[in-house]
């Protein structure tokens, strides 16, 4: 499977990286943030709704495990980093297979749930403000939209 790999230098970048995707995303789709602490997960998840039309204030659901947005589609915004048991029934499959997209924050500690396919991005601290971003597409939908998302980043 095909790899993407970017490098921001700056949050705005990786914020618009963010917003593009966001405006490419349909319903049903998953997306699965991973990397170090503090590399930017939620900040990355505040491009997407943004991407999303979303008008709300993106936070993250630490200790709530999910919050629902409204923009153009519904947002599930998840951060399992807190659940103790990842076979705990918390209805993930109505998120996952929903009228939404949902974006998993921490997603390895519940990867038995999680759909087939999906895009896996993971987000690394390469300096203050610099980012590595690797985007790994599982299944034909992720791997058309990581080619979309990288024709739009490239003509840019």
């Amino acid at each position: 499977m095909p790899m993407y790999e970017i490098v921001t230098n700056e949050t705005d970048e990786t914020h618009v990286i963010a917003k593009r995707l966001g405006s490419l995303l349909e319903k049903g789709d998953v997306i699965l943030l991973e990397g170090d602490l503090g590399a930017g997960k939620t900040t990355f998840t505040k491009g997407i709704a943004e991407g999303l039309q979303i008008k709300r204030t993106v936070n993250s659901p630490t200790f709530t495990i999910i919050k629902e947005y409204m923009g153009n589609m519904p947002l599930y915004h998840m951060d399992v980093y807190r659940v103790s048991d990842a076979y705990e029934d918390l209805g993930f499959d109505e998120y996952f297979y929903g009228e939404g997209v949902t974006v998993v924050e921490w997603a390895h500690l519940i990867e038995d749930q999680l759909p087939p396919q999906h895009l896996v991005i993971s987000l690394y601290h390469e300096g203050e403000n610099r980012r590595k971003l690797h985007f790994q597409p599982v299944g034909a939908r992720y791997e058309a939209l990581c080619k979309e998302l990288w024709n739009e980043i490239i003509s840019d």
